[in-house]
């Protein structure tokens, strides 16, 4: 299949795409590489696409609505994995207004192209983060999401209720996917993994929020990717059995699904500095501080739905996805 991955110089974007190849299908990778971190990073990851056999990547603001089109115009895609967005919560704090540009914006302006392209199903990124103020654990799918606490949350459940918006009205087939705390290889350096690995590699102090007492749903992102691209050719229905009396948020009468991908394991973030440190040979020094706005005091996922619709089955234990994390975090940030 032709498959358009946005993001794809992205953590999570690069890895999908190299599995999409190896799987043979043909992929067009669009990315703006922004600077909210180095981009040399994502120029790094996109380099490993260059020249591969049946990719090809462009420089592309998803703001645009006139580029997307064009984009879309050129070539029928068979499916389109969205992943591009504005990431960080705490960042949110910081540029409100970079969220509602790419995560609303860019969000529209890829719905509008799908729709007006036929496109068969639209895979998107949502986040765990729309559970918000939730202390029901594990999170599922069925539970409501009505009260975020950041506005990165915020425009990530808008992305799953403007996608039900154009399932309902002309028929699109929309999956988002809420993932959990990704970690692994070729990561963002402003998630705990690498910020973590350079305070105890450099002997500098490390801030652990909550006092270290959050526990987060770590997912190895070979994981993650195997269930995105399980999930692509899982295109949805309507549900004859919904209930609009009780309306649940995961399903609908309209061609919708949304999904936890998660490792299932909610780990102590404490417990993960601990496996960090055996990885790399070195005590770390912590610095224990209160939680911070925006954050949450535990991601959890119910993975079940995902399971008996995709076959997913994370199998990645902390202590291998953490041992591979630290082997390439060596081999590209210590050289």
């Amino acid at each position: 299949m032709k498959v358009l991955v946005t993001g794809h110089a992205g953590f999570i974007g690069m890895h999908t795409v190299l599995n999409l190849l190896s799987a043979g299908h043909e992929v067009v990778g669009v990315d703006s590489f922004n600077d909210y971190y180095d981009p040399k990073l994502k120029r790094d990851r996109a380099a490993r696409l260059e020249g591969r056999s049946g990719f090809s990547g462009e420089t592309l603001d998803l703001c645009d609505a006139e580029a997307v089109g064009h984009l879309f115009d050129r070539g029928r895609f068979d499916r389109v994995i969205h992943l591009a967005a504005q990431p960080g919560v705490r960042y949110s704090l910081k540029n409100p207004r970079a969220y509602i540009d790419s995560n609303i914006v860019g969000f529209l302006n890829m719905l509008e192209a799908c729709r007006h392209h036929g496109t068969p199903h639209l895979v998107y990124a949502s986040s765990s983060s729309v559970y918000g103020g939730n202390t029901s654990l594990p999170f599922r799918e069925t539970d409501t999401v009505d009260h975020p606490v950041s506005l990165y949350a915020a425009t990530k459940r808008a992305n799953e209720l403007m996608a039900h918006t154009y399932s309902h009205l002309f028929g699109l087939p929309t999956t988002g996917l809420r993932f959990f705390t990704v970690y692994g290889p070729w990561g963002r350096p402003d998630m705990s993994p690498i910020l973590f690995a350079d305070a105890i590699t450099q002997g500098r102090t490390i801030d652990v929020f909550n006092h270290g007492k959050s526990r987060r749903d770590f997912t190895f992102v070979e994981d993650i990717v195997e269930g995105v691209v399980r999930v692509m050719d899982r295109i949805p229905e309507p549900d004859p059995g919904f209930d609009r009396s009780k309306p649940g948020p995961s399903g609908s009468w309209a061609p919708f699904r949304i999904f936890n991908i998660g490792n299932h394991d909610a780990i102590p973030v404490l417990r993960f500095i601990e496996v960090l440190e055996a990885a790399l040979g070195k005590k770390a020094k912590m610095n224990l501080k209160p939680m911070e706005p925006g954050d949450v005091e535990a991601t959890y996922a119910d993975v079940d739905a995902l399971s008996g619709a995709a076959g997913f089955a994370p199998h990645t234990p902390i202590e291998e996805g953490v041992a591979r994390f630290v082997a390439w975090y060596r081999e590209y940030y210590c050289r």
